[in-house]
């Protein structure tokens, strides 16, 4: 296995230019443009024909995480404008229970203009709930990357809070403010549990007309949950890879979805929807593999080079380690396997349960572009340049591709 440690991300990126990045999401969801490659050939559809170019026994894999209003802006008594993006629960504990917290929460945070916000100084929000009620919501830096809130009413969780005040977090490169519209939009037509500040942005394009015909056609569905962190718009920095830091994001794996994956082989093939659906199945495999090893807990925490510190040889199958997983899910009784994973896939990586993806247009030099070219090769210049010639839209609320592995589109 190629170890991404020596690439270069300057190898692997291209020209985008800012009038073809979708500022705003189309009237229907899957009226937009879906690119299809497979076995070298690239194809234009558009995403309501999704269920036509998928074989019957398709198992899809969707991320049913729900986006937060998660980004906070505050002004000092001067009227600077201080923005605040809750990122993580500062003690590393589950983001559910986060925002279950009342009265007072502890987060890590983007902190806009930080420079301005003195140390000991208290921001104060001031809002009125549907009822009438006052909500009043108090801030301050307890650490260059931590926030401290408190609020009243107490009673109040933390989800409500945002609710009430926050903003939806669109991505930097979305140059205007959240509208209302915006809360439906950026979330998806299963979106759950609340946990991401950014969304799974490959499936904003899913109906329930599309979900309908995919269960017409025997199109099997799994849902599970990664909760997408800001870091997924970093770009990357580093001239190597060597030197960049994967965000670490939170993940939960029914039981349910195991058993599928597991079930599978010789049906047909396994399409995650998004690069955080993939990223959460092959942090499944790591973890089996860290289990047989006996080097992992009961909860998942894959680290971003745990594949490339391997002799391939001398690892187990997917079968054997997915087994594994399922074993220890089992034994614990908690019906589902949970954890971090900050997996980094890049070009040289062995995929061990995806035969396809759907996905959008990544940014240049992104971690996810690099996934990309992991999993189509060297021909995600090609598609790339198909889809720019071609007038695709892209980033989140962009157009969407189609990708199969090659001689994995049965």
């Amino acid at each position: 296995m190629t170890d991404p440690r020596a690439l270069a991300i300057a190898d692997h990126t291209y020209v985008l230019p800012p009038e073809r990045i979708a500022q705003r999401p189309l009237e229907e969801r899957d009226a937009a443009r879906l690119l299809q490659y497979r076995d070298g050939t690239i194809t234009d559809h558009r995403f309501s024909e999704l269920a036509e170019l998928l074989p019957p026994d398709t198992l899809l894999v969707l991320n049913d995480t729900r986006v937060v209003n998660a980004r906070l802006v505050l002004h000092r008594s001067t009227g600077a404008r201080i923005e605040v993006l809750c990122l993580t629960p500062a003690d590393g504990g589950a983001v559910e229970a986060a925002f279950a917290q009342r009265g007072t929460a502890t987060w890590n945070a983007f902190v806009g203009n930080a420079k301005r916000w003195k140390e000991g100084e208290e921001l104060i929000l001031n809002s009125t709930t549907a009822t009438g009620e006052d909500l009043v919501l108090r801030a301050r830096r307890s650490g260059p990357e931590t926030v401290t809130f408190t609020w009243e009413p107490t009673e109040m969780a933390f989800a409500e809070v945002l609710d009430r005040v926050g903003h939806v977090p669109l991505p930097p490169y979305m140059q205007r403010p959240d509208e209302p519209g915006d809360m439906d939009r950026y979330n998806t037509v299963f979106a759950r549990d609340k946990g991401s500040v950014a969304a799974p942005t490959a499936s904003l394009h899913f109906t329930q007309r599309l979900l309908d015909a995919f269960a017409a056609k025997s199109i099997a569905t799994a849902r599970l949950t990664l909760h997408v962190g800001a870091g997924t718009f970093l770009p990357v920095k580093s001239e190597r890879m060597a030197e960049h830091t994967m965000h670490s994001e939170q993940m939960r794996v029914p039981l349910s979805v195991l058993e599928a994956l597991a079930a599978q082989p010789g049906r047909g093939p396994v399409v995650p929807v998004g690069t955080t659906a993939l990223r959460t199945l092959e942090s499944i495999y790591w973890h089996g593999v860290m289990l047989m090893q006996g080097r992992a807990g009961v909860e998942l925490a894959v680290g971003q080079w745990e594949p490339y510190d391997h002799a391939v040889d001398a690892l187990p199958t997917a079968e054997q380690a997915l087994a594994a997983v399922i074993e220890q899910v089992r034994n614990s009784g908690s019906g589902r396997l949970v954890g971090s994973t900050s997996l980094l896939i890049a070009p040289g990586y062995r995929f061990r349960f995806a035969d396809g993806l759907v996905t959008n247009f990544h940014q240049p030099q992104s971690t996810l572009l690099l996934l990309v070219a992991a999993f189509v090769g060297p021909d995600w210049r090609r598609i790339y340049d198909h889809a720019l010639t071609a007038g695709y839209r892209f980033l989140s609320y962009g157009d969407g591709s189609l990708l199969w592995r090659n001689g994995h589109a049965r």
